[in-house]
């Protein structure tokens, strides 16, 4: 069998590849828009998986930074071009977000971990006052070295996955990632023991968590607000 977590790219690719060997993929777009299945509770064919809120909830992260730096006009996010699913949802959602604040929003591509030094070149020389990692494999699994590159930078960041912000990063506002993963895990392990992806539904991991850091915001210069703090699932002093 299959496993394709975090890339809905991966699991396009598999499904166009075969379809006897049995997939199981991980992702934060809606499984059926994106073509992977017929449906959540019947996905047909050979695939099912794991779906989390981690794409859909990046504008909510925009909002949130925006809370803990209110005086910021301008905001980037760095996007993965390589990965045009999550990218196109990302920005479409992002600049509508962005818009309805008045913010400006500057679009960085990173396409690999070599990119990560141009890209924070490029923030610093557009000036803006706050950074956003979208739900990607690229970022989520780097999440400590770009907690201390934005550190490093001196740019409030917010990324959706709690590691980040445990590692130095300002805020993360997404879902558990190892649940995701162990949700597939349990999957993998059914469809080896003989049952037919066709007759697993989609399961769907909902909870999200809000994680603020409050020592990096001060090093970072900022307050966060008691309205916000009061709202965190978890703060880091």
């Amino acid at each position: 069998m299959i496993a394709t977590p975090g890339s809905g790219v991966a699991a396009l690719s598999a499904k166009a590849a075969t379809t006897s060997i049995p997939i199981v993929f991980e992702t934060g777009l809606d499984p059926v828009a994106a073509g992977l299945v017929d449906g959540l509770s019947r996905p047909g064919g050979s695939l099912t998986g794991i779906t989390s809120l981690n794409v859909t909830v990046v504008p909510k992260g925009l909002e949130l930074l925006h809370e803990l730096v209110p005086k910021a006009k301008s905001f980037a996010i760095f996007v993965n071009p390589t990965n045009p699913l999550n990218t196109n949802f990302n920005l479409k959602s992002l600049e509508e977000s962005a818009r309805t604040r008045g913010l400006q929003l500057h679009v960085i591509s990173v396409s690999t971990e070599g990119d990560f030094d141009t890209a924070f070149a490029k923030l610093v020389q557009l000036q803006a006052e706050g950074l956003v990692f979208p739900a990607d494999t690229i970022f989520n699994s780097r999440a400590q070295q770009l907690a201390a590159l934005a550190l490093q930078h001196v740019v409030p960041a917010v990324h959706t996955v709690r590691e980040f912000a445990v590692a130095g990063g300002l805020m993360s506002y997404g879902g558990d990632i190892k649940e995701t993963h162990r949700q597939a895990g349990i999957y993998t392990g059914r469809i080896l023991k003989g049952e037919k992806p066709a007759d697993l539904p989609v399961q769907q991991v909902t909870k999200v968590e809000l994680v603020i850091n409050l020592k990096t915001a001060k090093a970072l210069g900022l307050t966060a607000p008691n309205t916000l703090i009061g709202r965190a699932d978890e703060v880091i002093e």
